[in-house]
């Protein structure tokens, strides 16, 4: 699963050619959670409060890049590094 940006900690993944609707994965230590790219909603899991904040803020900052990366991944071709939190 390649790794498109990862952050205090936290590694923000797509799998290519995944399943929809529109999303990426999320892993902070044990915790993993699947978040929706175009409402942001939590799919699957969980994470800790802090690190979910952050992976929220995130994502708004970069949903466009989110959802290119996924139409690339869709394809099979590897997504584009996106910048994490400062």
């Amino acid at each position: 699963m390649p790794t498109i940006s990862i952050f205090y900690g936290i590694v923000i993944q797509m799998f290519l050619n995944d399943h929809a609707p529109p999303h990426f994965h999320a892993v902070y230590g044990e915790h993993e959670a699947f978040f929706a790219i175009e409402s942001l909603s939590v799919i699957r899991g969980a994470l800790p409060r802090r690190a979910l904040v952050l992976v929220l803020e995130w994502a708004q900052e970069h949903r466009a890049e989110l959802l290119e990366d996924w139409e690339l991944c869709r394809s099979r071709q590897m997504p584009n590094k996106i910048q994490g939190l400062a």
